[in-house]
């Protein structure tokens, strides 16, 4: 029998060593890393339905990543002074911005001056949910109905005040297709915001609003406000007296607000896709997506280049709504 040396043994180990690890899976590159603190900007006032959205993902987004993650917001302007300062942060993504994404779609046809690009200055990251709007009024303007609110409109033209997120918003040209449809004239008020939209018609400074149903619908079901209709394809189930816009034949049937997430353009690839896999993750969670359910609205799950999508279709869309309603901020 033919014995090795103990260099020839090692020789012969080595190679076979050498020839498994050829053969073997090459171990996939660890997750790109989050350096520092993560900061979720919302360009409206505490309590909408942006900032109800950030504060449900932002502790899950937390333990993911292994960072803190703070809710910073930056109110004005129809979420413009927020969307400008994620524009403006360090290219790295460690800085987002979540919005209802409508309003990014309707500022470039609303605003002559934007301090950023929407397409060059934004990443998007992914969507979060869509929330049918409400339309409520303040009791006090005593109608139960659509039709009364109609009638009331018709009765008092340019005295009837809508609240809105802020001019050019979704929910105020929302407003504007509706009163055009029903031939009324409503007084169009804007605020920081639908949270402080909802607030002002709680406490009667306003009497009418379409808004998400996250921060509104609460109030309905709660008696501070008269629910009369919702949009979307289904009644919600929080709400199940209130008829759709659809059962209705009013315009809009379909809007809502959708609400995304987006970064800095030019932050590293992986760190962004990093962001959207985390994110969908996120959403797939069964108690989030009861908590966001709990808020009137539905899980809007979907890749980077879903919400990119979303954006230039919807962008070319409400510039004819824009167009057609002559509405223009300087």
């Amino acid at each position: 029998m033919r014995l090795f040396s103990h260099s020839k043994l090692a020789g012969v180990l080595i190679a076979t060593v050498t020839g498994f690890s050829a053969l073997m899976p090459v171990a996939s590159h660890a997750a790109p890393q989050f350096e520092r603190m993560v900061r979720i900007i919302v360009p409206f006032a505490p309590g909408g339905t942006s900032d109800i959205l950030a504060r449900i993902i932002g502790p899950k987004l937390s333990a993911a990543i292994g960072q803190t993650v703070i809710v910073e917001n930056k109110p004005g302007a129809a979420g413009n002074i927020g969307a400008d300062a994620v524009a403006k942060s360090p290219k790295d993504g460690h800085t987002l911005l979540l919005i209802d994404v409508g309003t990014l779609a309707t500022s470039p046809s609303l605003f002559n001056n934007l301090t950023y690009d929407i397409e060059k200055d934004l990443a998007p990251v992914g969507m979060v949910m869509f929330a049918p709007y409400v339309l409520a009024t303040h009791p006090s303007l005593g109608v139960k109905s659509v039709d009364e609110l109609v009638k009331h409109s018709a009765a008092n033209p340019g005295k009837v005040t809508v609240a809105n997120s802020g001019i050019g918003a979704g929910n105020h040209l929302a407003a504007l297709v509706v009163a055009k449809d029903k031939n009324v004239n409503w007084k169009n008020v804007p605020y920081k915001g639908g949270a402080a939209a909802s607030r002002a018609v709680v406490s009667g400074e306003s009497q009418v609003i379409i808004n998400g149903a996250t921060a509104t619908l609460p109030f309905v079901t709660s008696g501070q406000l008269v629910g009369l209709a919702v949009t979307g394809k289904n009644r919600l189930k929080n709400a199940p007296n209130l008829p759709t816009f659809r059962e209705l034949g009013l315009p809009q049937q379909e809007a809502g607000t959708f609400q995304g997430i987006l970064t800095t353009a030019g932050s590293p690839p992986e760190i962004v896709a990093r962001l959207s896999e985390e994110l969908r993750k996120i959403l797939a969670q069964p108690d989030v997506q009861q908590k966001i359910a709990e808020q009137g609205g539905e899980v809007h799950s979907g890749k980077a280049e879903d919400l990119k999508a979303w954006l230039t279709e919807n962008t070319k869309a409400y510039a004819e709504i824009i167009k057609a309603a002559g509405v223009k901020i300087e």
